[in-house]
């Protein structure tokens, strides 16, 4: 049975998220993220998406993403990904080996105004909470750098600023640990993919993205035994 089309508005922010086939390294040297970097920047300037944060880990990638257009991220992340998986096995003589994904990328819409720091501060703080940098701007390949002014490497990705301004104190908010709830709520949302907003936002954006079956509770709903 084909997969159903993904529903991808513009002037939306979304997080999109990919893992390694297995949980398999896909970046094992410096060489492999400045490669994957370079493919971000090349769709940039295929497609002008807007790219608001994103963090390269060794096995998955975080992006936040803003596109303009109906259509524009499915666009964007399907010439990411084919043109990644190309590269990756051409450079490595390995075609034909096997999948370097997990399968196509997940993602979800985020009400901006309200959740895009919640959101970016999460991005960011990947190496932070996988114990790899005990400061943000240690790890190189992620948008943290820029944000916070770090002298440092040349990127080709071209960050967009949201609509929402960040913080003048954005990098004690990246070091800060992010609330349970916080993580509760974004961890939920990359696990089912729904909508990260409020509950009426969350409602509406759902029944536009035909996601309404991402916000139900998961389970057979109880069977209620009274009277019988």
């Amino acid at each position: 049975m084909p997969r159903s089309k993904r529903k991808s508005y513009g002037g939306y922010l979304y997080h999109v998220l990919n893992r390694a086939n297995g949980r398999l390294r896909i970046f094992r040297k410096a060489a492999d993220f400045a490669a994957f970097e370079a493919i971000l920047g090349q769709g940039q300037e295929r497609t002008g998406m807007r790219i608001c944060g994103y963090c390269l880990m060794g096995n998955h990638w975080h992006l936040l993403l803003w596109p303009r257009h109906d259509g524009e991220l499915s666009e964007y992340m399907r010439w990411v990904t084919v043109t990644h998986t190309q590269r990756y096995h051409a450079a490595r003589r390995s075609a034909g080996t096997g999948h370097i994904y997990q399968g196509r990328f997940k993602s979800f819409p985020i009400q901006g105004q309200i959740y895009y720091v919640t959101a970016l501060r999460y991005v960011e703080a990947n190496p932070l909470r996988a114990g790899l940098v005990t400061d943000a701007a240690d790890w190189p390949w992620s948008s943290y750098g820029q944000h916070v002014g770090c002298a440092g490497r040349d990127t080709p990705i071209t960050l967009s600023e949201y609509s929402t301004p960040l913080p003048e104190n954005w990098d004690q908010l990246v070091h800060a640990n992010l609330s349970e709830k916080d993580c509760e709520r974004f961890q939920n949302a990359i696990r089912r993919g729904c909508p990260l907003g409020d509950t009426d936002w969350s409602e509406k954006i759902a029944a536009q993205f035909e996601l309404e079956s991402t916000l139900r509770p998961r389970g057979r709903p109880k069977i209620d035994l009274k009277g019988s």
